[in-house]
């Protein structure tokens, strides 16, 4: 019984993973999410700050690096709209929250590795992403300028805060 449940659990993420969700309506969430068509996806393998986080540029002053982020991926899906290209996320799972895991393109730029490679977010729990990092962090790209908190650490002691509130 248990080799068949895990027959029947491996078809399924199968499955998931073969899946392509195409776009029709999308917004940007933030700099790791999207919603798509009502569909909230998170972008695998990428950790961006969150849309009211702060961080510190390279001479100490503060910003709204979460907002950067997400205007940085929306740039991106616009830029590849103005040239006709279509979004499109292949599915590789699905989180905690019920999020669908993907990686996204807009053509044929992978928005995922993207938003890495331009410093607007951090690779998260997975290899595949951290050379860019690596380059991003040597180049002082985006939140590698100044100072930031890990987005991880960010969301952690903002629960806190909230239940300190209550």
């Amino acid at each position: 019984m248990k080799k068949f449940i895990t027959l029947i659990i491996a078809l399924i993420l199968a499955e998931v993973a073969t899946q392509t969700i195409a776009s029709s309506t999308i917004t940007v969430v933030d700099g790791d999410s999207l919603e798509i068509n009502g569909r909230r996806i998170r972008l695998i393998g990428i950790d961006a700050p969150e849309y009211m986080q702060t961080c510190e540029d390279i001479t100490g002053k503060s910003y709204m690096c979460g907002q950067s982020a997400k205007a940085f991926l929306q740039d991106m899906i616009e830029a590849g709209h103005e040239k006709g290209d279509k979004l499109k996320c292949t599915v590789e799972g699905i989180d905690q929250y019920k999020r669908t895991l993907s990686v996204c393109k807009i053509g044929d730029v992978n928005l995922n590795l993207e938003m890495v490679k331009a410093g607007y977010a951090i690779s998260y729990k997975q290899e595949t992403y951290k050379p860019a990092e690596k380059h991003a962090k040597q180049s002082r790209k985006g939140i590698w300028q100044g100072k930031f908190m890990r987005p991880e650490l960010f969301r952690v002691l903002e629960r806190k805060k909230e239940k300190q509130k209550n």
